[in-house]
């Protein structure tokens, strides 16, 4: 494919990087190529501005400088069109932001050489229903949530696949993730790490107050119904910890595997399993 226009979306507060934007602009317009930024990025350049939302309708290439929360952030703008992200990380910790600054160029020759490296990510399609109203829908990268806000209280969470009981969760919460969202919070609580090429669902309690109640992992081709029964305190759904909304006692979050994946152009410098080694440290004494 062929790039006409790029994109350049970046993480807030970074005025470290300004001469990394300045940098990526003049390297990109020498090479003939339209540019928009979002504000971010402009704060540090004179270039065509605009919304993430206009950018990520209206390019071939989005360059996203941060960190999965930024990635995170543009590919919910992505909505449903598949326009191919790269990820150039500026912190530590980041398993889809692949790029490290010194490959920045290294990299974009390649994809300006035809030789673009892109990965389809699941996604999942999550909607929160009230009786027979739909009171919310997302798209999730990482993950979707039910937890209570409430500190160190459980929430009893009855979970179904497929119209079945499964079982009922006495926990603090429960994540459904995707294979990309077993290195996040997943993780955390204790779930697998996936390949993200796999598609599949992680389902991970967390702090269950029953010890058999372990992480499962499902065919992608699942439909997980879930409802927060009882407890103490406020239920949330939190989905790619960014967006969702509170939800009542008997409210059914329907969760499905999302016919829109998202495409992450991998680093062609490392692959999935060398970003595990460096980023969790495995092998290290």
């Amino acid at each position: 494919m062929k790039l006409h226009s790029v994109g350049i979306c970046m993480k807030p507060g970074q005025p470290q990087a300004g001469g990394l934007v300045r940098g990526l602009e003049k390297w990109l317009e020498e090479r003939g190529l339209r540019l928009l930024l979002d504000e971010d990025a402009a704060e540090h350049t004179g270039g065509e501005v605009a919304s993430r939302d206009e950018i990520v309708a209206g390019v071939d290439l989005v360059v996203v400088l941060g960190g999965d929360g930024t990635l995170l952030s543009v590919a919910r703008r992505a909505g449903e069109r598949p326009v191919p992200i790269l990820g150039v990380n500026l912190g530590t910790l980041g398993f889809m932001a692949e790029i490290a600054q010194d490959e920045m160029y290294a990299a974009l020759e390649r994809v300006l050489g035809g030789e673009m490296q892109i990965e389809s990510r699941m996604r999942l399609a999550v909607r929160a229903v009230r009786g027979d109203e739909v009171i919310g829908s997302w798209l999730a990268l990482n993950d979707a949530v039910i937890a209570n806000a409430a500190s160190a209280r459980m929430v009893e969470i009855s979970t179904q696949v497929d119209g079945d009981e499964m079982t009922t969760y006495h926990a603090d919460g429960l994540i459904v993730s995707t294979p990309t969202g077993s290195t996040a919070y997943s993780l955390s609580a204790g779930g697998p790490i996936l390949d993200p090429r796999l598609e599949a669902f992680v389902l991970t309690p967390i702090s269950p107050h029953t010890l058999t109640q372990r992480p499962v992992v499902l065919p992608a081709e699942s439909r997980i119904d879930v409802r927060a029964q009882a407890g103490g305190g406020d239920v949330h759904l939190t989905v790619d910890g960014q967006t969702g909304g509170p939800l009542d006692y008997g409210d059914r979050v329907e969760i499905v595997r999302s016919e829109h994946p998202v495409h992450l152009v991998v680093s062609p410098f490392r692959n999935h399993f060398a970003i595990l080694r460096e980023k969790l440290r495995w092998g290290a004494r």
